[in-house]
């Protein structure tokens, strides 16, 4: 332990001597070596639940709407680590700023007992109520049960989620985008690559369908979380976690979520979402309830660079914030809008032209395609509301302010869209269902707008 507090105080001299790289490093150039593997690591694990739609799917469309139920349940848990971890990595990243750092590794440590503890709960849920939330989603016995042995596993072993999540934005916190980026990527090829072994049997494993793929899916988390943690220990300079010595501070609790709440409540606001959304699709039929699971894995994909640019402005952010650099914030600003619509359109344009390709990659049968050919298109038109009120959030957040983005996500996919679902799927048909998101993106762009522009203008002077 001597030697590792003598490590760490040399890493500490260190960082005193060199300039972090988030003051120093020209903004574009800053935005682009965190950005982009922060782009890389969420398109790969928004890959893996893509894969694992696409192999679920040539098991039986049934199994597809079953994971496409399930859903909910995993982003409500997705949801917990991320909103957790967001808060711990906007508070390492000002105590780093501040050059706090046996602050920040007091703070590292109360977040890993958070996440240890947060994971039980989710756990226990998992043996004594997987069958009772799978019994809320559907009156069919037979896709209740697969929905049951899909849920069972993923939510029952689920310490690699948010262990994984944890080492991650420590990683981040430090400036370190890429070591984050490896082992989110580890996790993710493991993943792909036992999806089909298990799910149809190859290689001599049994064939476990849909249940093979939530072990596939468990496993990949959890390798993902022990090169997360392990990269940690031995590449990150200043963030460590320190168990000699240790005081608990309710103030760390506190400061954790006065960002990671609303972040929760911004992510689990998506798991809502799909839950009511399913639920009055499923009184249209089962393939529109697999389609609009389809979709929201692929929107979710499409989404993910413009999550990782947004992620990438609460380190910044919040290390200048911390630092007290106003003008680095400006900068920041004026580099992520545009590069933000940019990959919107981009999206735009390849949901627009291409949704029959799209959906045939899950084997869409001609119900889906009827259903799903318009449906991307008319939602596609929304895509660069949407990345920008997402922008808009994570910038706040990195402002310590994660009121913004909770309430700008609750407008867009809860708030407003769940009502307008209903409305127009019962009074008028299923086509028109899809225009309520014209709406809700639009009025949450607004709302996230003139918030973003008082908080800049209050903590960074413009």
């Amino acid at each position: 332990m001597e030697e590792e507090n003598k490590e760490i105080n040399a890493a500490n001299d260190s960082q005193q001597a060199q300039p972090n790289k988030m003051a120093v490093m020209p903004m574009n150039k800053l935005l682009l070596t965190m950005s982009v593997p922060l782009m890389l690591s969420l398109l790969v694990q928004s890959l893996y639940n893509i894969v694992d739609s696409i192999f679920v799917s040539r098991y039986s469309e049934q199994a597809l709407t079953a994971t496409s139920l399930v859903y909910s349940v995993q982003f409500l848990m997705i949801a917990f680590g991320v909103g957790t971890n967001v808060g711990l990595n906007s508070l390492l990243a000002r105590y780093v700023g501040a050059k706090k750092n046996d602050d920040a590794c007091r703070v590292a440590t109360t977040g890993l007992f958070i996440n240890l503890a947060t994971a039980l709960i989710f756990s226990l849920v998992g043996v004594f109520f997987s069958d009772s939330i799978a019994s809320l989603m559907t009156d069919n016995s037979e896709l209740r049960e697969l929905c049951t042995q899909y849920m069972q596993v993923c939510v029952i072993i689920c310490y690699g989620t948010f262990l994984q999540t944890y080492g991650q934005r420590m990683l981040q916190a430090v400036g370190d985008t890429v070591l984050s980026m490896i082992s989110l990527i580890s996790g993710a090829v493991v993943n792909i690559i036992l999806d089909p072994i298990m799910i149809f049997g190859l290689l001599g494993c049994p064939r476990m369908g849909i249940k093979g793929a939530a072990i596939a899916t468990v496993i990949g988390q959890c390798v993902g979380a022990v090169v997360a943690l392990v990269l940690n220990k031995l590449k990150n300079p200043i963030v460590h976690v320190r168990f000699k010595g240790y005081r608990f501070k309710a103030s760390d609790v506190a400061a954790i979520y006065k960002v990671g709440i609303p972040t929760i409540i911004t992510q689990a606001i998506s798991s809502v979402m799909t839950f009511a959304v399913n639920a009055v699709l499923m009184s249209v039929s089962e393939t529109a309830v697999a389609f609009f699971g389809v979709y929201y894995k692929l929107q979710n994909f499409l989404m993910m660079p413009m999550n990782g640019l947004g992620q990438a402005a609460i380190p910044i952010v919040g290390f200048n914030f911390g630092s007290g650099n106003k003008e680095r914030i400006r900068q920041a600003w004026k580099g992520i809008l545009p590069a933000g619509i940019i990959m919107a359109l981009i999206g735009t344009v390849i949901f627009f032209a291409f949704p029959r390709q799209l959906l045939g990659l899950f084997a869409a049968s001609d119900e889906m395609l009827k259903i799903g050919i318009p449906a991307l298109r008319i939602i596609s038109l929304t895509f660069v509301f949407a990345t920008l009120t997402i922008i808009f959030g994570y910038f706040a957040s990195g402002l310590g302010n994660g009121i913004i983005n909770m309430i700008g996500s609750a407008i867009r996919q809860l708030i407003v869209l769940v009502p307008l679902v209903w409305l127009l799927t019962n009074f008028l048909e299923i086509s028109y269902t899809w225009y309520a998101m014209w709406v809700s993106e639009i009025a949450a762009f607004i709302y996230s707008y003139i918030s973003i522009r008082r908080e800049l203008k209050k903590k960074a002077g413009f």
